[in-house]
Order: structure tokens, then sequence, then C-alpha cells
């Protein structure tokens, strides 16, 4: 036995431990160079025999010492978030983290960890999953915790950064071009109206007694929609009744690669080495690119669309954005708000399809409010459908679209000092998670958690639940939260009327309704599996 390189190689790996602790890299690509060096090196400097015995004992030994140092550091009462709970293989590594991501069920993983370990739990080495109401304010409104680097996944740093990566002024300037785009919704109502009822015509003309996939259906609406609204009318998906561009793949392997190395950031320069990689990122920035050129040549669908503010052609802005600017935000439109419309679509006529009391109660009110068929345009009208209204929000309850509530917010490392939230100590250095999933179904904020209850929305109902509204964040809340929520909501009841004014609706014979809630899957936004129902025309 070779004893003193043995000791050596034990201090080694104890050292590095300790200095990359202290020193945080942002990055794996030189950290690993240099750990996959040294043990090479120190049988270089103790000298004697170059053998594979003894750089088999230098490497077992260096990266021994290394990783017990480190998994017995963050099971030990020393660690910073030692008083937090959490299973050990969440403390000892985030590697846990991706596999659960990758499997998409990481929003019914996080709340079997609630339900065990309360609302407060250790997800990781470094990080906290919260489903605290008071906490959750605390840490998204202003003076909050800042972005974490989730936030920089998937993005090659050659091109300009979107509004959901830019904190601070950066963020604050891109958001007043997005809240003048978001000003006036009554300007969008023509391009709803337009594609809200194409949809239902184009429902109208599928075979009569075939089954409908009423999730693939409202994915190609909201793709046209924001196509129109973002980029000037670059996609015909429902003419065609098919993703020509398979831009739902896109999106979906997309959001699955960054959630997934989302838990892992300190790889990402590693994994953006990869062809494979690469190519995805470069795909979406020349689709992006194509569009912006697209809408530049054709112009606008429509007066003032949501490229006219983004891109600042009305020149409010001391500094105009460039196209590479106005493109990044464009696409990141047609990624967010389609993907997040057609889930909550699915999931809200997958819930009144299968309450069949609500469902009639808002047909019914469809009905009484929208007597004349041409009633239904005036969108000033769609407003008095209070009970829809609940029921979108019973919806975005059960079925947030971003069921984790996006990435991360940090207490950044050598920021002075951790941070006091809702009268919990959060260490320097700490990640921070709010499941929306999660906290939208404790019994602390809302009594019968699990059912679908519409009336607890309504302030004339007598049902004695338990309510707690500050708990109910489908779109986040503060500065950063959905800019588009209330276009989103707009969208949502058109269609609904629209649909439930022409259709009979019911789950397609030997279609299981009851598990379909088990093709939802969390990456980053939540997607779905299809909903095959019946269509039948009302007289």
């Amino acid at each position: 036995m070779d004893s003193s390189l043995l000791s050596y190689a034990i201090a080694l790996g104890l050292l590095n431990h300790v200095y990359f602790h202290k020193f945080e890299p942002n990055s794996a690509k030189i950290p690993l160079l240099f750990l996959s060096l040294e043990p090479a090196v120190l049988i270089l400097c103790l000298g004697g025999p170059i053998s594979f015995l003894r750089l088999l004992l230098s490497y077992t030994v260096f990266w021994g010492s290394l990783s017990l140092s480190i998994v017995l550091y963050r099971l030990s009462p020393f660690h910073p978030l030692a008083q937090y709970p959490g299973p050990a293989i969440s403390k000892v590594s985030k590697l846990w983290g991706a596999a659960v991501a990758a499997r998409g069920k990481r929003h019914l993983y996080l709340k079997k960890l609630h339900d065990a370990y309360g609302p407060y739990v250790r997800t990781g080495p470094d990080e906290l999953s919260i489903v605290d109401a008071t906490a959750a304010s605390q840490i998204l409104n202003a003076g909050g915790l800042v972005k974490g680097r989730f936030y920089e996944t998937g993005r090659d740093p050659s091109t300009p950064p979107p509004i959901l990566s830019l904190i601070g002024e950066a963020h604050a300037k891109k958001r007043r071009a997005w809240n003048r785009a978001m000003a006036s919704l009554r300007d969008y109502d023509p391009v709803i109206q337009k594609r809200a009822m194409q949809l239902v015509t184009c429902l109208g003309e599928q075979p009569k007694g075939t089954a409908v996939d009423l999730a693939l259906w409202f994915e190609l609406f909201t793709y046209d929609f924001m196509g129109d609204l973002a980029f000037g009318g670059v996609f015909e998906m429902l003419q065609q009744g098919k993703d020509t561009h398979g831009l739902g793949n896109k999106i979906h392997s997309f959001f699955a690669a960054s959630i997934i190395l989302g838990n892992i950031p300190w790889i990402l320069g590693l994994f953006n080495l990869l062809p494979m990689v690469q190519r995805s990122i470069q795909e979406f920035n020349d689709l992006g690119q194509g569009l912006a050129t697209h809408r530049i040549k054709t112009g606008a669908t429509h007066a003032k669309d949501l490229w006219y503010h983004i891109a600042d052609e009305e020149g409010l802005e001391k500094q105009k954005p460039t196209l590479q600017d106005a493109a990044a935000d464009g696409i990141v439109a047609i990624i967010a708000a389609s993907d997040t419309v057609a889930h909550l679509l699915a999931s809200l006529m997958w819930c009144l399809v299968s309450n069949d009391q609500c469902y009639k109660r808002v047909q019914q009110e469809i009905d009484d409010t929208f007597v004349v068929e041409d009633d239904l345009v005036d969108f000033s009208k769609h407003q008095q459908c209070v009970f829809l209204s609940a029921c979108i929000n019973e919806t975005l309850r059960l079925f947030p679209p971003a069921p984790v509530n996006g990435g991360t917010r940090q207490v950044h490392l050598n920021s002075g000092g951790g941070r006091d939230i809702a009268g919990k100590y959060i260490p320097e250095g700490t990640s921070v998670y709010m499941p929306t999933y999660v906290l939208h179904r404790r019994s602390d904020y809302f009594s019968r958690p699990a059912e679908f209850v519409p009336d607890r929305w309504l302030p004339s109902s007598d049902l004695a639940l338990k309510h707690n509204a500050s708990a109910f964040m489908p779109f986040s809340q503060g500065p950063a939260n959905c800019v588009g929520q209330h276009l989103a909501r707009r969208e949502v009841q058109a269609v609904i009327i629209f649909l439930l004014k022409a259709f009979e609706v019911r789950f397609a014979e030997g279609f299981d309704g009851a598990a379909w809630t088990e093709t939802v899957c969390d990456y980053f936004t939540a997607t779905r599996g299809p909903l095959l129902v019946e269509l039948t025309r009302r007289g």
C-alpha cells in the first residue's frame, strides 16, 4: 500500500471540496478538467513509478474522498439548510431531481414531499420547495428574491436574452413594451373572434360520430392566434388540421431538456457543446428570425399587434430594440402563450365534461347571455358569464399551466447574508421553488382541495368553504408575473362560449376520461395527452 499517495489523495479531495464550496463555479467545464487531471498530477509530484495500479489508487481515493466529504457535509447538522426536512437523496444531489423532472411528474413528486414534510422541504443540496402563501408573496413581489440560473437554460450566450431571463432595469424596460401591448385587449378581439369561429367551423367539418382530439385542436388554435398576434399571421394550422411546422414537438422537446438541465445548471456549459443541443437552440433562433423577417415584410394582420409594441414601432423608447431582441420576445410569446392557453382550454373542457352539473350550468349561462347568435361577437357580454369565469379559476387552481411556477428564485452567494422570509431564514446561495400545483391543493388554503368546486369563486355562494385567494397564483405574481394573463382569459372565454353554443360535448366512446389527468406532465409548462370527445351539433 502506497501510504503517502493515499494520504495526499485524501487531503487533495478534501481541499477541492473546501475550495469549490467557497468559490462555487458557474460552469463545470474548467473544474471538471482540473478534477480529472489532479490525481495524475499528484503522482507526478510525489515521484515514484507511474503504473496503472497507482493511477487507479490515486483516482479512486481522490474521487472517493471528494464525494464522501460532500455527502457527509450535505447531510450534516452544519449545513446551512440542515433545519429543513426532506429526503436524504435530495439533500445529497440534484441529479435525483433531474431524474424526477425527466419523467414529467415533478409536480406530483413535490406534492408527495410536502404532504410528508410540510410547507418547507429541502429538495436539493442548496434548494428549498416552499408552499406558503406569505412566503410566496415576499419572494415574488417587489424586493423579493431574484431569478435563479434556470432562466439561462437553453439560451445561446450569443443571442439576446428574452424578457423571461432579464432582471432589474433591463426587465422593466421590456416589461413596459409588453404592458403597452396588453393595455387595450379589445384591439385583439377581432383576431380572437376570427380564430375561434374558424376553430368551431373546423370542428363542425369533422365526420359525424368520430372521436375528435380537442387537445390537439386547441393547440392549433393557439398557434394560429399567437402567430397572428406576434408575427403578422404566419401559421394556418387550423386550416390544415395539423401542426404543419412541428412546432408542438419542438416546444415540448425544448422545455423537457430545459427543465431537466435546469436542475443541474452547472452542467449547462458542457451540454451546450453537444451538436444536438446546439442544433435545438439554433432551430429556435432561426425560427424567431424567420418569423420576424416575415412580419417586417408583410406587416400586421391588424393595427397595433404584439410585434408593433415589442419592436417599438411607435418609437416610444429611447433605444429601439434590435430585430434580434424583438424576435426573441416574439418567439417567447408563441412558445409560452400558446402552450399554456391550450392546456387551460383542454383542462377546462375535461373538468366540465367530467362534471355534468357544472357543464349544464355553463351552457345555460351562455344560452341566457347570448340569445341572439350575433351577440357572440360582443366581447363585453363575455364578461357577464360569471360562472364560466369561476370555472376558469377553478381549472387554473387544479391544473395550473406552469405546475411548478417556472424556474427558481435565489438568494445569491456573496450577497451579504441570507433573507428572512415569512419568519424563516433562507441562507445565501439557496434556490427556491414555489410549486403552484402543490400550493393550490393545500387544505390550509382551500377546502376540498382536490375537487372541482367553481362556486368557491362566487361571492354569492353559500358554501362554507375555506378560501384564501392569496394562495392562488396560476400566473405567478409580482413584477415578473405573466403579462398576458388577461388576454389568456379572454381567449379561453371566447373559445368556450363559441364551442358550447355550437356543440354538445361528451367523451368519445371507449375513451377513459377519468385517466386523462394521468397524461398531464410538467415540463416547465404542462403537457397533456389526447382529449377525445364526440361533438353533436346543437339545434
